[in-house]
C-alpha cells in the first residue's frame, strides 16, 4: 500500500501543479469508479487518488457503504445506483422509503449524494420488463427523498445505453426506438418534472470498431478532422460524441421535450481487446481521454447547445479484472489497481492544442432526417 501511496503523491505533484497553473479543476468532467475487481484499493486510498486529480465528481454502481462512508467530508459529489436486480422492488412507496432510509439518509449530507441512478441501461431490446417499470420505481425513490427532505439535493434518474435511438446520424434524424413509445415520454415527463438531467453512456468506440473502414478514426478520437455537417440544421461537428447527445436532444424534441439537460454517464476508451476489437489500444485511449478532458477543460457545449457545458463521466478509474465479457470490458480505466496508470492522460498536452490527425478523411453517411425543431 505504501508504493501505492507513493504512486499518487508522484500524480499529484504533477497533476496538480498543471491544474494549479490552470487556475481550476475540471468542473464538468466526472469518474466512474467501479468496484468488480478482487484487486482494487480501499475505498479511502481511491478518494485520495480523486482528490490528486482534483476530480469533484464520480459515480458509482452501487450504495457500496464503505465508499458511502469514505467520501463523508471529501466534497465529492456522488452518484449512487440502484441496482438492475432490485429496481421493481423499489416501485412500492414503502420500500423505496426504506431503501432511502437505509442507503442514502444515514451518509447525507457529509456525503455529497447528489444523484441517484435508478438502474443502468434497462433497455436491451429483449427483456421491456425493467425499462416498464424504472418509472413507477423512480416515482417512488423520488417520493421518498421528499418525505426526509433530500429531494432539494438529490435528483433522480435512469443512464440508458445509446441503443435507445433508432436513429443518431445526422443528429437532426436522432429518434428513440419504436419499442420506447410508450415508457419514454413517462421517463421524460419525470425528468422535466423534477428538473433532473437525461443520462446517456455513449461510446464512440463501439461505433468505429463496428464500422472502422466508414468511420474515420480521427472523428471519434477528437483529432482534427473534417468533421461533418447536419444537412437539416447545418452545425458541423468534429467529433462522433457530441453528435450523439446532440441526436438525443433531437429524439426528445420529437417527443414534445425540450430544454432537459443530457449528460454523459459514461463514455470512454479500452486500451486492450481481443482480436477482433479493432481499435483497442493503448495509443488510441490515451488519445481519446486527452482530447476529450482537452475539451471538458474549455467548458464547452455541443454545436446544438454551444452554451450549456456538456458534463461528463469518463469509464473509467480501474481496470476491472472481474468483468465478464471480451477483453475490452476489463481494460477500459485510466489506473491499474496499484495506481500505475495505464497510459499518462496528458498532463502537458492538455496545455497544448489538439493532436494532430493521422489521416484526412471525412465522415461520409446517409440518413433520412426529419424536420424537427429544438430550442437550445
Amino acid at each position: 500500500m505504501e508504493a501505492f501511496l507513493h504512486k499518487i503523491a508522484i500524480l499529484h505533484i504533477f497533476l496538480g501543479f498543471f491544474l494549479i497553473l490552470s487556475g481550476f479543476g475540471i468542473e464538468s468532467l466526472g469518474i466512474n469508479y467501479g468496484q468488480v475487481g478482487n484487486n482494487l484499493p480501499s475505498p479511502d486510498k481511491v478518494l485520495e487518488l480523486l482528490h490528486s486529480l482534483r476530480i469533484t465528481k464520480a459515480r458509482i454502481y452501487d450504495t457500496n457503504p464503505q465508499v458511502l462512508s469514505a467520501f463523508a467530508n471529501s466534497n465529492i459529489e456522488l452518484m449512487v445506483t440502484v441496482e438492475n436486480q432490485v429496481l421493481t422492488t423499489l416501485m412500492d412507496q414503502q420500500q423505496a422509503l426504506q431503501w432511502v432510509g437505509t442507503h442514502i439518509r444515514p451518509y447525507f449530507p457529509a456525503t455529497r449524494v447528489t444523484g441517484i441512478a435508478v438502474g443502468n441501461e434497462l433497455f436491451t431490446g429483449n427483456d421491456m420488463t425493467l425499462i416498464t417499470n424504472v418509472v413507477p420505481a423512480m416515482v417512488s425513490i423520488r417520493a421518498a427523498l421528499v418525505k426526509l427532505g433530500l429531494d432539494q439535493y438529490i435528483q433522480v434518474t435512469t443512464p440508458h445505453s445509446l441503443a435507445v435511438l433508432a436513429a443518431s446520424y445526422p443528429p437532426s434524424a436522432g429518434t428513440f426506438q419504436s419499442e420506447l413509445s410508450s415508457v419514454m415520454p413517462q421517463i421524460l415527463k419525470f425528468l422535466a418534472d423534477t428538473k433532473a438531467p437525461f443520462l446517456i453512456n455513449a461510446y464512440p468506440y463501439f461505433a468505429y470498431k463496428d464500422d472502422p473502414n466508414r468511420i474515420p478514426i480521427d472523428y471519434v478520437l477528437f483529432n482534427r478532422n473534417p468533421g461533418m455537417v447536419d444537412p437539416y440544421t447545418k452545425l458541423h461537428y468534429d467529433n462522433m460524441l457530441y453528435a450523439q447527445v446532440d441526436a438525443v436532444i433531437f429524439a426528445m424534441a420529437r417527443l414534445g421535450f425540450q430544454g432537459i439537460e443530457v449528460k454523459v454517464s459514461e463514455t470512454g476508451w479500452p486500451s486492450k481487446g481481443d482480436p477482433n476489437e479493432i481499435g483497442a489500444t493503448v495509443q488510441n485511449a490515451g488519445v481519446y481521454n486527452r482530447n476529450l478532458m482537452r475539451r471538458q477543460l474549455k467548458n464547452e457545449g455541443t454545436p446544438l447547445r454551444p452554451n450549456m457545458r456538456l458534463e461528463i463521466y469518463i469509464f473509467a478509474l480501474f481496470n476491472e479484472d472481474m468483468k465478464p465479457g471480451p477483453t475490452s470490458e476489463r481494460n477500459y480505466g485510466l489506473f491499474q489497481p496499484d495506481g500505475t496508470m495505464v497510459y499518462n492522460v496528458g498532463i502537458s498536452a492538455l496545455s497544448s492544442t489538439s493532436s494532430t490527425s493521422t489521416s484526412s478523411a471525412s465522415v461520409s453517411f446517409t440518413s433520412n432526417a426529419t424536420q424537427v425543431n429544438v430550442n437550445s
